[in-house]
């Protein structure tokens, strides 16, 4: 785990407890810019948590069909006082702003599917393979994500995500921007050359159309959270196969789409 101090600073806040108030110290998440270069080609500025950046561009860089692998990455060198990363990358796109903010809507299998970026209709896919949980380890998974979410008890201002096969605790990412928390879980498969199929993913966030495409993008059938989904969510998940389970609390939960992969 990174030293928390790269993500955290201290400030004097004025604190109302129990009718009286209080001059304390407290523990701030960190948010900062950071302007990503590609082949000195400026692509984007993501404002982000400042840990795991590695993972979190190399995600990102996939998850917008800019690279296929990290091994399309050749050199990434950070210069943290301008907020800048260079990228010098193969890359399989034209590195224009239209190739990251046009809106289209696409078509797959029959049905109506409607992105709102370009990017994500040519790199979201339907989920073919994934793996099957038990009921005690949807609860376990988002036990072990919550436990160990240390920055979000100390701040309460980030989400957490994390990845796990067969009940085991690969890897978790925090940052302020639910996508950014994924990118880095996307970049960190990458990088360990994992397979998805074997991967589900907990996730503190409620469940968006947008988070459910990232999953997509990464090639992975299950979602945890302990938050609610949205109607798109439910819609695009049952489209691109991937099973959702929300609400997960207290020793209960609710499975939304593709409930086959949840063992009863």
């Amino acid at each position: 785990m990174e030293n928390e101090s790269k993500h955290l600073t201290d400030r004097m806040v004025l604190s109302y407890q129990a009718g009286e108030w209080i001059e304390q110290e407290d523990q701030i998440a960190l948010e900062k810019p950071l302007t990503l270069r590609i082949n000195d080609t400026e692509f984007a500025t993501l404002v982000c948590t400042p840990e795991h950046l590695e993972d979190m561009v190399t995600g990102f860089l996939a998850s917008e069909g800019v690279i296929w692998s990290s091994l399309d990455i050749e050199e990434m060198l950070f210069n943290e006082s301008q907020g800048i990363v260079n990228v010098k990358a193969s890359v399989h796109v034209p590195l224009t702003s239209d190739t990251y903010t046009k809106r289209v809507i696409g078509s797959c299998c029959g049905k109506s599917r409607h992105f709102y970026l370009q990017s994500d209709s040519k790199t979201a896919r339907t989920i073919m393979k994934a793996p099957e949980l038990t009921a005690d380890e949807c609860l376990e998974n988002m036990k072990t994500l919550q436990n160990q979410s240390t920055t979000f008890k100390t701040t309460g201002g980030v989400h957490n995500a994390a990845i796990f096969r067969n009940g085991e605790l690969l890897a978790s990412r925090t940052d302020i921007g639910r996508h950014n928390a994924l990118d880095k879980l996307y970049g960190y498969v990458l990088r360990h050359q994992l397979k998805s199929s074997e991967l589900s993913v907990a996730f503190s966030g409620r469940i968006s159309s947008e988070v459910v495409i990232k999953l997509s993008k990464m090639g992975i059938g299950v979602l945890l959270s302990k938050s609610a989904p949205t109607e798109l969510a439910i819609q695009l998940a049952d489209d691109l196969n991937i099973t959702t389970v929300g609400f997960i609390r207290h020793g209960r939960f609710n499975v939304y789409t593709k409930s086959e992969r949840i063992k009863r």
